[in-house]
């Protein structure tokens, strides 16, 4: 049985127990009980289970606190990765940015430009580059994507919405993932919300990620996108203080910290 066969089998009996044993996990992947214990120390080391006297617990990652928290938590850090993205951004680029509350800081700053094509499903950010907030005429080209509206994160989700996304191509997919881990690249929490991500790094021939020092090293439930597939990840000073942001480095990613 394959490594990642056994992973599987092994999150399922976490997800239907929460608790399960080693002895369960031997008798029912039929394999050693060293492949196991080096199994389970893989797993606990991504941030998946925690391991016990005897067995394991599910440990996943929590849910995103709602965007209203999120948009208030951490904005020195967020506007300054905003500003150091803007930066590599050049006159007349078509761009994705997905929903997200560094994203959202972001699309304050393309507001500042001109002649941008932005790409987004998140109302908040269509919304913010379309002047609503300032009663003014917009000076870049909004795209506000269908699909189903996910009040928690003010944005549209779904097959509506991913089939929207084929039909662009952009030069910058600007994306704000909930973790970015060495091993498992950028993720998030939703499957929905990976899904869109995914979609757009696919539609895009750059992908930078933005993530402040708290989601650098962090893994969440669903990967959509490689480190070897990330072109750019724009992080603050802070992340200097995670040994994760020298493993990225390390992985190949070109990072910079604003």
């Amino acid at each position: 049985m394959l490594q990642e066969e056994r992973f599987l089998r092994i999150r399922s009996l976490l997800a239907t127990f929460s608790r399960v044993s080693v002895d369960r996990i031997v008798q029912d992947l039929e394999v050693s009980r060293e492949t196991v214990r080096r199994d389970l120390l893989e797993l606990e080391g991504s941030g998946e289970l925690r391991r016990v006297h005897g067995g394991a617990i599910a440990s996943g990652p929590e849910p995103e606190p709602p965007l209203s928290v999120r948009l208030v938590a951490r904005q020195r850090e967020k506007r300054a990765i905003a500003k150091a993205t803007v930066s590599l951004l050049k006159p007349g680029q078509t761009l994705f940015l997905d929903a997200g509350s560094t994203t959202a800081i972001l699309a304050e700053e393309i507001a500042t430009l001109s002649g941008m094509t932005v790409i987004t499903n998140s109302l908040n950010i269509a919304l913010k580059l379309a002047g609503a907030d300032e009663g003014r005429d917009s000076r870049n080209t909004v795209h506000l994507l269908g699909g189903q509206i996910d009040v928690k994160t003010q944005a549209t989700h779904g097959d509506g919405t991913l089939e929207d996304i084929r039909r662009f191509c952009a030069d910058v997919a600007l994306l704000s993932p909930v973790g970015l881990h060495p091993k498992h690249g950028a993720m998030s929490f939703e499957h929905h919300e990976a899904a869109v991500a995914r979609a757009m790094a696919a539609q895009a021939q750059q992908v930078v990620i933005l993530a402040d020092h708290s989601k650098i090293g962090q893994a969440s439930r669903v990967a959509y996108r490689r480190s070897t597939e990330i072109d750019v990840v724009v992080t603050d000073a802070k992340a200097r203080e995670s040994g994760a942001l020298a493993a990225l480095r390390k992985a190949g990613l070109h990072v910079i910290v604003a």
